[in-house]
């Protein structure tokens, strides 16, 4: 009766340490971007159950979004993804839909978007979120300035995320880069297609990496493969801001955002 007391003791000692061991997944705490260069400078690539911010320069809020929904599906890993937005976000820069994620090579059935009335329940909402570990990621998308989005605010996040390795990504419209715990902070432009390309070709961003905690930062051309859902190098003539559509002038511009963003906090 001891011994099989004893054993049963074993046994259940042995399930619990190969329970709390975390999986080959879970120890792949990077995951590539898929440029050389840009993995290079993120010491293997973006990392996940972290806070990364991606800000779009004036007018170039679809190219913000696209960006950000390329790096959630690449920490993804075909789990679920919220995304958190304000109500009026889609009257304004519109929305997120299934046809759009589809021709970005990505499933739209396992995209969740959650629509709050405001920065403050987007913040709750989100770390509720970053709680359930069954997620990829967890983007909020935030309009405007708000006090509520402060370094303690992304303190909060940041630790949500590192708990549950849910990488959480900012994504911020008409606004101003701030202190914050963020492992990385970019700032995104439309970039120009090619001039070969007889369809639309492939989305391409200017990507600037502004923050970057444990490496340097860069400026690059990156392009997003729909069929192999990540991120290629762009050729440089498409950093020819010539071609790319103008800030419109009706809605409130970062018009300082080309100044203030070098001295953003590091």
């Amino acid at each position: 009766m001891f011994l099989s007391l004893m054993m049963r003791t074993e046994q259940i000692q042995a399930l619990k340490a190969a329970l709390a061991k975390p999986s080959l997944e879970d120890r792949e705490i990077r995951v590539p971007v898929g440029i050389a260069e840009v993995d290079a400078a993120l010491h293997g690539g973006v990392l996940k159950g972290a806070l990364h911010e991606v800000y779009a320069a004036a007018g170039h809020e679809a190219s913000a979004t696209g960006f950000a929904v390329g790096l959630a599906a690449r920490v993804a890993k075909g789990k679920p993804i919220l995304w958190i937005r304000q109500d009026f976000a889609g009257l304004e820069f519109g929305e997120v839909a299934a046809t759009g994620l589809l021709e970005l090579g990505i499933d739209p059935s396992k995209f969740l978007i959650l629509r709050v009335a405001n920065a403050e329940d987007a913040l709750r909402a989100a770390s509720d979120a970053l709680t359930c570990a069954s997620l990829g990621a967890v983007v909020i998308e935030v309009v405007g300035e708000h006090k509520v989005l402060d370094l303690k605010a992304s303190r909060r996040l940041t630790l949500g995320a590192a708990e549950t390795n849910v990488t959480a990504l900012m994504l911020r419209f008409n606004a101003m880069p701030d202190a914050s715990s963020a492992e990385t902070r970019w700032q995104i432009r439309a970039g120009r297609s090619k001039p070969d390309d007889e369809n639309w070709g492939m989305p391409r961003f200017e990507a600037e990496l502004l923050r970057n905690r444990h490496g340097r930062n860069g400026h690059w051309v990156m392009e997003w493969c729909c069929d192999d859902a990540i991120f290629w190098e762009g050729r440089r003539e498409a950093a020819d801001r010539g071609a790319v559509v103008s800030a419109p002038r009706d809605r409130p511009a970062a018009a300082a955002m080309e100044g203030e963003e070098r001295r953003a906090f590091a």
